[in-house]
């Protein structure tokens, strides 16, 4: 894989990354399971991912993650900061086919787009992040799990309203692909 990166997405990395980090830390619901919140990051996270590819999708959720957990002062927890990464990583990849440069954000892109954030969802919070605590920590698997289930569905249900809506009104600021033509 060639990672040759613009401008552009060099600078959309670290606006994707801040926008993540004020996300999950300002804008965060406690949730009955210790050490969760219910957050909208990871709807602009599916987003980037979908628009400057997966390796920014990648970066962007190691970044934003790793400056949530330290702003906390417990440290970084690089279970959940490698997961976050692998959910932008993967989400770029799912959503390869997705335009939204050509103007259009239909049907058939949404629903690639939620299905695709709900496979990257359960293999994040379901298999990843618990595996790696249970491998670099030594946490209780019941804990892990449960932590997972409540990440993963609150994460699913607030990237499907955040992310849906921000790739709509981006691809709406875009030209449809075709729509000027050449007049005769």
């Amino acid at each position: 894989m060639n990672a040759k990166f613009s401008v552009k997405t060099i600078v959309a990395i670290g606006i994707g990354a801040a926008l993540f980090f004020v996300c999950g830390r300002f804008i965060a619901i406690p949730s009955p399971v210790p050490n969760t919140t219910i957050t909208i990051q990871y709807g602009i996270l599916a987003f980037m991912a979908v628009e400057f590819g997966p390796i920014a999708g990648l970066l962007i959720g190691l970044i934003g993650h790793a400056l949530i957990d330290a702003s906390y002062g417990w440290g970084v927890w690089w279970s959940w900061v490698i997961a976050s990464g692998v959910f932008g990583l993967l989400m770029g990849i799912c959503t390869s086919k997705v335009n939204l440069d050509g103007g259009k954000f239909e049907k058939g892109d949404i629903i690639r787009f939620n299905v695709s954030q709900v496979i990257c969802h359960v293999i994040c919070w379901g298999a990843v992040a618990p595996v790696l605590d249970i491998l670099i920590y030594q946490e209780p698997v019941e804990k892990l799990f449960a932590q997972g289930l409540v990440s993963g569905i609150s994460n699913a249900v607030t990237t499907a309203i955040v992310g849906t809506l921000i790739c709509l009104a981006f691809a709406l600021t875009k030209p449809k692909s075709g729509s000027l033509s050449k007049e005769d």
